[in-house]
């Protein structure tokens, strides 16, 4: 079976002349840079949830050591997670043309015969099979997320944080196998002939394109995917983003025109009940509860604050100009008129992963940490989480709670 050439296990079954170790090594070095990136943002990402703060910020409550590295999430600089999760959600799909080669490239390997020719080769051939399947998982996932389309079962948070760590595990042991083997590949770039290897077919066919044409090929990929999503993260390059939910879209004009994730009407958040009359915000801590109208909130002194919105899936805007309450005077109120504890918020919004939150006792004491009834010099719009919303230096958007009904505060 294995030198039948109808047989994807035979070596004369594929056979493109452009598969060979140097051709492979420059994807997998570039793969390599790349994949630490995304892994390293990615765990940044999920400490900035502050998932060991509060049962209700933690989507993955049976993680055990995987969250030794967890930390306070700090407040500055203000743009953080803007930036960290720009990076990772514009990098992995830049990246995808790149997987996709180097899996093409490697493909051979997958139907190899005999399965395993040592214990050594058994182990490799796993992580093979892992990194492979890891890295698919993790991109697929990823950009169904970017996209908006939750087509996997679950929840996207634990899928994609297991995976990723079950991909890590098997990219680890791939790199400790095969790098000295790229770096020696890469040495031979200049050498006329390529040394035997069993990705270099015994049949080749006729050449169309060069192994350098290739890879401008892949890169010119990569390039079109950067320019058609980058521009999610900055204004007035949004329209450019054509690969972005939140890029095209018209957020509207005025103050109030810049993009939002989640509407008003999508959250089930019914005008009469957040009127003049009827809203009251319920501060809870220390000395007792506090309700407190609208009216009354904005006869508090007030402070102003230019911070962005920044979501998971790679969106983000520019500084805005928030005014409101600060949330260490809210916490003064409900006697904590030192060091202010950590909050619970709660949404008006009744269904929602994020309808609750919790944020740290550094969140709460930012100066800059704000419950906002006001940006750019206007009234909240319904979209935008009228009557008063969260809004915390450096925080995921959906830790920025909106329509907010009640905070409690204490040690969480």
């Amino acid at each position: 079976m294995r030198d039948d050439p109808r047989l994807p296990s035979s070596p004369g079954f594929w056979r493109s002349p452009l598969r060979g170790p140097r051709f492979t090594s420059v994807l997998g070095l570039v793969l390599l840079a790349g994949i630490v990136v995304l892994l390293v943002t990615g765990l940044v990402s999920y400490a900035a949830y502050n998932p060991d703060l509060s049962p209700v910020n933690d989507k993955t409550p049976d993680k055990g050591i995987l969250g030794f590295y967890l930390f306070d999430w700090p407040t500055g600089p203000h743009w953080l997670y803007r930036l960290n999760q720009g990076v990772h959600v514009t990098l992995g799909i830049t990246l995808v043309p790149v997987l996709l080669a180097k899996l093409w490239s490697v493909i051979p390997r997958l139907f190899a015969l005999p399965p395993a020719r040592s214990l050594a080769h058994a182990l490799e051939r796993i992580s093979l099979l892992l990194l492979v399947g890891g890295a698919l998982f993790e991109f697929v996932t990823g950009v169904l997320n970017v996209q908006l389309d939750y087509v996997f079962p679950g929840s996207f948070y634990p899928l994609h944080f297991y995976g990723a760590w079950v991909f890590f595990a098997a990219f680890v042991a791939h790199v400790v196998l095969k790098m000295p083997v790229a770096l020696r590949n890469l040495r031979q770039l200049r050498e006329e002939k390529e040394k035997k290897d069993d990705l270099v077919t015994p049949r080749p066919a006729e050449p169309t394109v060069t192994r350098r044409g290739a890879l401008w090929f892949v890169g010119g990929g990569s390039l079109l995917l950067f320019a058609t999503t980058v521009g999610q993260n900055f204004d007035g390059l949004r329209r450019t983003a054509l690969l972005a939910p939140h890029g095209g879209g018209d957020p509207g004009s005025g103050p109030n025109g810049f993009q939002i994730n989640k509407t008003a009407a999508y959250a089930g958040i019914d005008a009469a009940e957040t009127g003049e009359d009827a809203w009251r915000l319920v501060v809870t801590g220390r000395t007792g509860t506090v309700r407190l109208s609208r009216a009354q909130l904005a006869e508090l002194p007030l402070y102003s604050a230019a911070l962005p919105i920044a979501c998971v899936e790679g969106w983000s805007t520019s500084d805005q100009w928030w005014r409101g309450v600060r949330l260490r005077d809210l916490a003064a109120l409900a006697g904590y008129g030192g060091d202010p504890p950590d909050v619970f918020v709660e949404s008006l919004q009744r269904r929602g992963a994020f309808r609750r939150a919790a944020l740290r006792a550094n969140q709460v004491a930012d100066p800059r940490s704000l419950l906002a009834l006001y940006v750019n010099g206007e009234e909240l719009s319904p979209d935008h989480g009228y009557p008063a919303r969260i809004i915390v230096p450096a925080a995921p958007g959906v830790l920025n709670t909106k329509w907010v009904a009640r905070m409690t505060f204490g040690d969480l």
